[in-house]
C-alpha cells in the first residue's frame, strides 16, 4: 500500500510542475531582471509576459498587472514592435543580451531561412504581443524551447498563458 500511496504522490509533484521547463535558480533570475532593465524600457514590477506555445509557434505578451498606466502601456508597445520589427529581419540580440547567447532555441532561430518565421504585432487593452508562427517543425520547436527559457528565467515576472485568452484584445 505504501508503495501505491507513494507513487501516486510522485504523479502528483509531477502533474503540478512546471509546464514549460525547470525554473532558472534564483540568482539567475535576479541576473536576468537586472540585464532586463538595461533592455526593456518599461517597469518589471507594473508587468507580466506572457508565453503561449501554439501548434505552429507561439505569442509572446506583455501586459499591465494594473491596467490604466498609458505611460507604461506606450513603452510596453514600443518595445514590443522593436521586437517584433528587428525578429522579423533575424536580429535576436535583445534575448541574447538579457538571457545570454546560449539561451535555448536561439541558436535555431538565428539561423532561420528569411521567411521561414513570420513575426506579427498587435496592441492589446493593456500591453501588446507578439505572434510567432512557422511551417517548419525546427522553428516551432526553437520557438517553444525560447518560450521555456523566458518562463524560467523571468520566474514570477512571467507566466504561461492560453491561446484562445483574447480577452485583453484592444
Amino acid at each position: 500500500m505504501n508503495t501505491i500511496v507513494s507513487a501516486l504522490m510522485a504523479l502528483a509533484l509531477l502533474a503540478v510542475a512546471p509546464v514549460f521547463g525547470q525554473t532558472a535558480d534564483a540568482s539567475r533570475q535576479d541576473s536576468v531582471r537586472q540585464r532586463s532593465a538595461d533592455v526593456m524600457p518599461f517597469d518589471m514590477n507594473a508587468t507580466t509576459h506572457v508565453f503561449t506555445k501554439t501548434p505552429s509557434g507561439g505569442i509572446q505578451r506583455v501586459v499591465l498587472k494594473t491596467p490604466g498606466d498609458t505611460k507604461q502601456t506606450a513603452l510596453i508597445r514600443r518595445h514590443l514592435r522593436d521586437i517584433a520589427n528587428k525578429f522579423a529581419r533575424g536580429d535576436f540580440g535583445a534575448p541574447a543580451d538579457v538571457h545570454g547567447a546560449g539561451m535555448p532555441g536561439l541558436a535555431a532561430l538565428k539561423s532561420a531561412i528569411p521567411g521561414d518565421l513570420q513575426v506579427r504585432y498587435r496592441d492589446l487593452r493593456s500591453g501588446a504581443e507578439i505572434r510567432y508562427s512557422s511551417r517548419n517543425p525546427k522553428i516551432v520547436s526553437a520557438l517553444h524551447e525560447w518560450m521555456d527559457a523566458q518562463l524560467a528565467d523571468h520566474g514570477t515576472d512571467a507566466m504561461a498563458g492560453h491561446d484562445h485568452d483574447d480577452s485583453m484584445q484592444h
